[in-house]
């Protein structure tokens, strides 16, 4: 797939900004347990690294940052990237790896404690139920057995699409959309905070949704966000917003195209597909950011969605699109580029563009992290 040349210096680079970042966290925040900007972010990068190269060292180094992010819980938020799960999610995978089964189950035992859900909670990604549901999901995947029971899985499914209802009931929206969620009284509609990322998820096999939920109330939804596309192929961040601006992953293109994906997956619909497809021209158009190289709202973020249709459809032209965008990273900082709040974070940061060159690696195993399935 790749040439020995372009994955040496994938490698070189990944050594490289490693050393940049370890020297740059020794300034970092020592009290952000998160998975977005803190602690935990650093150890889930470390994860991967070991996932990818098989080194025990890397998985060290990912004990000792998730020690750390242990140490300081947020006690208030339940998301795996702003939250705790987060936390509990990555260090009771990291402790299974290390045969440490004792302090690998407390920590599955606080995730589960942690489902004692505010009833107030979003439903969304990085605050909401969502994002409670992800760190779920990532320990059953990482153990590769049933850890957390399918039917707490599917409590958290129920109650998200029960919001739904509910407020699309409240607000009118029903006969256009039977499901409707908003944050901060807006109505997002990218991965983030919004309706295609909780759309991803209530389309995954495996979660509960029914056959009948599936095709009555989640698809006629999907297809209400689909008819908010901008003539360009990009998606607004806000139901009623015109200004066709942001191509990011938590805003735009390059996070509703894993909605329009799975939709195909799921629906096997071509409409979805063309959408997608014309999400990767947006993407390729406008998405390298001066924002930086971050996964958020940066250049690796929009890469991925490269990726997620190269292992769609084996195009090798959205594999090449992807390397091209990595190429961009490897000249990381050289671009005059807006320095992040949190320069080395896995959201915001280094940590994840380290992510997605180690991903380019293994292209076909490539996922958007804390994210996709």
């Amino acid at each position: 797939q790749l040439t020995p040349e372009f994955t040496q210096r994938l490698n070189n680079k990944i050594r490289e900004l490693l050393q940049q970042m370890e020297r740059g966290l020794k300034s970092a925040d020592p009290r952000d347990c998160t998975t977005y900007t803190g602690w935990a972010g650093i150890a889930l990068l470390y994860l991967h690294l070991y996932d990818v190269y098989g080194d025990p060292a890397y998985l060290q180094v990912a004990h000792e940052y998730m020690k750390k992010s242990l140490s300081c819980l947020t006690r208030r938020s339940i998301t795996f990237l702003c939250g705790d799960a987060g936390p509990l999610a990555v260090a009771a995978v990291i402790y299974h790896k290390l045969q440490n089964q004792k302090q690998s189950e407390d920590c599955i035992t606080r995730l589960l404690h942690l489902h004692k859900l505010d009833p107030r909670v979003p439903d969304e990604l990085l605050y909401g139920r969502m994002g409670y549901l992800y760190a779920l999901i990532f320990v059953n995947k990482h153990f590769g057995e049933e850890k957390i029971p399918q039917s707490h899985i599917q409590q958290v499914c129920e109650a998200v699409v029960a919001s739904g209802e509910s407020l699309a009931k409240r607000r009118n929206f029903t006969a256009k959309s039977p499901l409707m969620y908003e944050w901060y009284q807006e109505y997002y509609v990218g991965a983030a905070h919004g309706l295609a990322g909780i759309y991803y998820y209530l389309m995954q096999p495996g979660l509960g949704v029914s056959q009948v939920k599936l095709h009555n109330t989640v698809k006629p939804s999907v297809d209400y966000v689909c008819q908010l596309k901008f003539p360009s192929g990009n998606y607004p961040p806000c139901i009623n917003d015109t200004r066709d601006l942001l191509v990011h992953w938590c805003h735009g293109a390059p996070g509703v195209i894993y909605m329009l994906v799975q939709a195909y997956k799921v629906f096997g619909e071509q409409q979805y597909l063309n959408d997608a497809l014309q999400c990767a021209e947006v993407i390729w158009q406008h998405g390298l950011l001066k924002k930086g190289y971050g996964l958020c709202h940066g250049t690796a973020g929009n890469a991925y969605g490269f990726l997620a249709l190269y292992n769609l459809t084996q195009n090798m032209k959205y594999l090449y699109r992807a390397c091209k965008f990595a190429e961009w990273c490897l000249s990381y900082g050289q671009h005059g580029c807006r320095t992040p709040d949190t320069p080395f974070s896995l959201f915001e940061g280094m940590a994840g563009t380290i992510y997605f060159l180690a991903d380019l690696l293994v292209p076909t195993k490539a996922k958007f992290p804390a994210f996709e399935l």
